[in-house]
């Protein structure tokens, strides 16, 4: 199995972020009601781990070892600010309806775990995929998580109806504490199948 391989399982399956290492959950609250919000909200936070990994890896020579942490926040931020620009000016609704927590994909531990745990001691490609597949397990466990709350919340999906008009909408479903509700769900489910596996 190549490397490249390998990162990919690791961090979609097997040390997933957000199911495994209980990562970034905080975003799984504010924007899992709705499948295209999350799916912006997922791809730009994919993005954002990506290039953060890859330019912590390539100037991580010359960032001084006590001021490393300071100095990969300013690059997460660079990278946060160009997403939230390119948002505002191509998605003003989706934008308007993420509000502040594009902001706050700064604070998401994924994007500085990556940076510190992996692209600070691998070369720059190899830490852009890790950053780019971690960002994608986070994606999957999201849109998941999307998919129930939207269907059963709203009766839609990407904002289409596809349940009938007398559906009766199930209210917690469109309260933040659904998510972790569904969270736990889809924790439980991924661990039985690898506990099954393990046991083979």
């Amino acid at each position: 199995m190549s490397e490249y391989n390998k990162v990919l399982k690791e961090n979609v399956w097997y040390n997933n972020p957000v199911f495994v290492q209980i990562l970034g959950i905080c975003s799984a609250l504010a924007v899992t009601n709705n499948l295209t919000n999350t799916f912006i909200m997922t791809i730009a936070v994919s993005l954002v781990t990506a290039f953060s990994s890859l330019t912590v890896s390539i100037i991580k020579g010359l960032i001084p070892r006590k001021v490393r942490m300071i100095v990969q926040t300013l690059i997460i931020a660079f990278y946060v600010i160009i997403v939230d620009i390119i948002l505002r000016a191509y998605l003003p609704g989706i934008s308007k309806a993420l509000g502040p927590y594009v902001g706050l994909i700064i604070t998401n531990c994924i994007i500085m775990g990556r940076a510190e745990g992996f692209a600070q001691s691998n070369g720059p490609i190899i830490s852009f995929w890790d950053g780019f597949t971690s960002g994608l397990g986070y994606l999957v466990v999201l849109m998941v998580v999307a998919f129930f709350r939207e269907l059963l919340g709203f009766g839609t999906l990407f904002g289409y109806r596809v349940l009938p008009e007398g559906f009766m909408s199930w209210t917690i479903m469109l309260m933040a504490p659904s998510a972790f509700f569904m969270l736990a769900i889809f924790i439980w489910v991924a661990k039985g199948i690898m506990l099954r596996k393990e046991a083979k």
